[in-house]
């Protein structure tokens, strides 16, 4: 059912695209489509990089704490 009607709204939108503007409408939304889509990789990628840094910085500060916990215990 959801298929169906996730169908049903995706025709009426293309239905709307060509009936509004036509093929110019259509290659606009592709363009911004595009265009967002270069702009979200190069997001991921920073992201991916920063996880990388922070991840590195949090172990070096555990692996710091459990030798001060251990140092002190003994």
């Amino acid at each position: 059912m959801i298929k169906f009607l996730m169908g049903v709204i995706i025709g009426i939108l293309i239905f709307f695209f060509f009936y509004f503007g036509g093929g110019k409408t259509v290659k606009k939304v592709g363009e911004g489509l595009t265009d967002s889509g270069k702009k979200m990789e190069v997001m991921e990628e920073m992201i991916k990089k920063e996880k990388g840094e922070v991840e590195k910085d949090v172990k070096k500060k555990i692996f710091k704490e459990e030798k001060g916990a251990t140092k002190k215990v003994q």
